[in-house]
């Protein structure tokens, strides 16, 4: 079990009433109301905050705080939370390839995802990945496509390596690639600290932000507002005017009220 973790809180956070046990109920039962109840959000790059992994603190951020957190912060809270109910849950690392042209180099490790085992069999789970957010636990099987309420995903094997892809309006799309090593805690903060950092990662120019409802999928992307339906077909989208329009979308739309008024967000956003 993870230490000083609030199992309670946490669930109260997420809005989740129901039985908890180290099942596919529950997992698949969390997984979604997580990306429903805390949305990815890159408030803290942006703004040149910290961003601090240990999870007091990321408890007091994501749970008691009304904010959300990017892949780092969002699959170790979640990593908690399933170690205090009891899963058997491994940290992995994945290499981003969703802006990447497909004959170029692997970047760094610059993801947090998971693996569960369960007694049916092996499970990613991840609640992090900003671009295209995951509803569900998805088998650890290749060369299936795995429907979803939201996505049609899949997972090839090639190279060593494990890719992930989702079904896009233009075709099938790569996530990232990933293997099964096994992740530490220093592993992450080398991670966290390139992700949140580097002028080569985009959390520190551009203002990325993404809730998955049960039906709809909601982003923002600077000042671009768009709300997605399944394999993310587009709904609609509009251009953020105003400081105020920014301030209503992050407070009723994504749950959350930035750490800094919102004029402050507002001046660092392009198109």
């Amino acid at each position: 079990m993870a230490s000083g973790f609030r199992l309670n809180k946490y669930l109260a956070r997420i809005g989740y009433a129901g039985t908890v046990a180290a099942d596919f109920t529950t997992l698949a039962a969390i997984h979604a109301a997580h990306v429903d109840a805390i949305p990815f959000e890159g408030l803290d790059p942006l703004l040149r905050r910290p961003v601090k992994l240990d999870l007091e603190t990321l408890q007091d951020k994501l749970v008691d705080g009304r904010r959300g957190g990017y892949c780092f912060e969002q699959n170790a809270l979640f990593k908690a939370a399933l170690e205090a109910i009891g899963f058997a849950v491994t940290g992995l690392a994945g290499r981003v390839r969703w802006m990447s042209p497909p004959d170029s180099p692997l970047g760094p490790r610059e993801h947090m995802l998971l693996k569960v085992d369960l007694p049916e069999g092996s499970y990613l789970a991840d609640v992090g990945f900003g671009a295209c957010l995951l509803d569900t636990p998805l088998q650890l099987r290749t060369d299936i496509e795995q429907r979803t309420a939201m996505g049609t995903f899949r997972l090839s094997e090639a190279e060593g390596l494990y890719w992930l892809s989702a079904r896009q309006p233009d075709g099938w799309r790569v996530k990232y690639a990933f293997d099964l090593q096994p992740q530490i805690q220093a592993d992450y903060e080398l991670g966290n600290w390139y992700t949140s950092t580097s002028p080569l990662v985009p959390f520190g120019s551009v203002l990325i932000m993404e809730r998955l409802a049960r039906d709809k999928r909601y982003k923002l992307i600077n000042r671009r507002f768009a709300i997605e339906a399944r394999d993310g077909e587009l709904a609609s989208e509009r251009l953020l005017d105003s400081p105020e329009e920014l301030r209503q979308v992050l407070e009723e739309t994504f749950n959350i009220v930035p750490p800094v008024p919102a004029v402050e967000v507002f001046v660092r956003l392009g198109d």
